[in-house]
This record gives structure tokens, C-alpha cells and sequence, in this order.
């Protein structure tokens, strides 16, 4: 395998960017799957980096557009499967009374998720594939309440397929300019990060407040 995309970017990658490039210039399409896999499992390697680093090494010769997109695809749902397993493996009750032992967090919290996943948790795992951090948080609780596993992976693939699908396509034709794809997306990332923040923060503030008032 030739160093395609180190030899053909204008300017010299380093860093994640880097480090993906020779993953891929030395397995191919394989290479794409492990680091989009890994996204599932650390979410700090970003899925709207690797993504377009996919479609450029494919607008280069490295491994065909379908070849990008099954193996980004295989990538995104072995991950995903790793994390339903270890909801599986976590368990209801468990994950129940590790909850309640969280400050300012209270066992009917977990009852009120629980109930909430159980009505909406279809659309939940296939629309949380393709929204930053929740597309690698998404599986835990599928796990956890034991959604059926065909079906998960049914949802999983098809979400994934259409997140990855977007990115790849747009690396693709912006070649060299691939990174563009990365900065338009991480507005729309630090806007789930910014509307967690402000979920957490009026979370915290209503839970002391009550605190306040049982103990007045």
C-alpha cells in the first residue's frame, strides 16, 4: 500500500489526522473500520474527522468509494455492538443502584429514563447514530434494557450508514479540502455539547433547590 494520501495533501498532517492517514495508507479499508470503530468506544476520536479522511483517501485511489463506505459502515456497528454488550453485560439492576449512588441523582431518575427508552428507544438508536457524542453513548442503554439485538443492529446500521454516507461522500468531493467537512461539523457538535451543559447545569440547579426546600 503507497502513502496515497500523505504524498497527495497539501500540507503535512499530523496528530489524529496523522495517525489515521497511515492506519489507512497501511490496511486499507480495514484500517477505516478500526478507526471509525474506536469511535464508539472513545469518543474523542471524532467520527467527522475520520469520515472525510475516508472519502479523501478514496478520491485518491487507496480503496474505491463502496469500499469507504462498507468498511466506515462495518467500523460503526462492530463498535456499536462492543458497547450494546456492555450494557448487556451491566445489567438493569446494577446500573440502577450505581445510579442512585450519584449525587444529586435519585433511583427515580433512572425510572423516568428507563421509561422514556422503552417508548422512544427505536428512534433513539437510530437517530443518536448520527448526533455527535450520543452516537457513542446510545448503545449503553440499548444494551442495558435488552433491546432485542436484531433490531438494534437493524437501526445501528441503517443510522450509521446514513451518517457516514454524508461524510464520506463529502470528503470525496471536496478532496484536498476535505478538513472543511470537519470545521462545519464541529459547530454542530459544540451545539449537543452546549445543550448538555445547560441540560446538566438546570438539572443541578432544580435538584439543590429541592434539596433546599426538604431541608428548610
Amino acid at each position: 500500500m503507497n502513502l496515497l494520501l500523505a504524498q497527495t495533501a497539501s500540507e503535512p498532517m499530523g496528530g489524529l489526522a496523522g495517525w489515521a492517514v497511515s492506519l489507512m495508507d497501511a490496511l486499507g479499508g480495514p484500517g477505516a473500520a478500526i478507526i471509525v470503530g474506536l469511535d464508539n468506544l472513545f469518543p474523542p476520536i471524532p467520527s467527522e474527522l475520520v469520515l472525510p479522511l475516508a472519502g479523501f483517501s478514496a478520491s485518491q485511489g487507496t480503496f474505491t468509494l463502496m469500499e469507504a463506505l462498507v468498511w466506515t459502515t462495518f467500523g460503526s456497528v462492530a463498535g456499536a455492538i462492543i458497547v450494546y454488550y456492555l450494557g448487556l453485560l451491566l445489567g438493569r439492576d446494577r446500573t440502577r443502584r450505581w445510579m442512585a449512588k450519584i449525587p444529586l441523582v435519585k433511583a427515580s431518575d433512572f425510572d423516568k429514563t428507563e421509561a422514556w427508552f422503552k417508548k422512544h428507544g427505536t428512534k433513539a438508536v437510530f437517530f443518536g447514530r448520527m448526533v455527535p457524542i450520543f452516537r457513542s453513548l446510545i448503545s449503553l442503554p440499548a444494551g442495558i434494557e435488552r433491546m432485542p439485538f436484531w433490531r438494534f443492529l437493524t437501526l445501528t446500521t441503517l443510522g450509521s450508514l446514513i451518517w457516514n454516507t454524508v461524510f464520506v461522500l463529502a470528503g470525496y468531493a471536496l478532496g484536498e479540502s476535505w478538513h472543511l467537512v470537519e470545521e462545519y461539523a464541529g459547530f454542530f457538535q459544540y451545539f449537543v455539547i452546549a445543550a448538555v451543559a445547560i441540560a446538566l447545569t438546570l438539572f443541578v440547579v432544580n435538584r439543590l433547590r429541592e434539596k433546599n426546600r426538604t431541608n428548610a
